[in-house]
């Protein structure tokens, strides 16, 4: 299998509570807005966040954002009155902390470490 482009998402209540949301988050308004009940963000040339608005399978989604800074990000983040979670160390791979979104999605913020193998 060869992947050529990821384009994952989360299912949350509300499209506009949270394409707000994660608009602090990302630091930028989605990308697009094709209806009301979906919002996307192309976050590299290869990758895509979705959110799908349905509220019976809301907040049970799980993802994983990896940054060069880890402690500038958590910081930006945190000023905006976005809880932060605290860093753990991910084995030998690098550092990690977790944020939820008001819909219960747990999103990872993670920065590796360069020397990992």
């Amino acid at each position: 299998m060869s992947i050529d482009y990821v384009f994952a998402g989360l299912v949350v209540s509300s499209r506009d509570q949270a394409a707000d949301w994660y608009a602090r988050l990302l630091g930028r308004p989605a990308d697009m807005l094709p209806n009301d009940a979906e919002a996307a963000w192309q976050l590299s040339s290869s990758a895509s966040l979705y959110l799908l608005a349905d509220q019976s399978r809301a907040g049970r989604g799980v993802i994983t954002l990896v940054v060069d800074d880890l402690d500038t990000e958590r910081a930006r983040i945190a000023a905006l009155g976005i809880l932060v979670g605290p860093v753990e160390q991910v084995g030998g791979a690098g550092r990690k902390c977790v944020i939820t979104d008001p819909d219960g999605n747990s999103v990872s913020m993670v920065q590796l470490r360069l020397d990992a193998d």
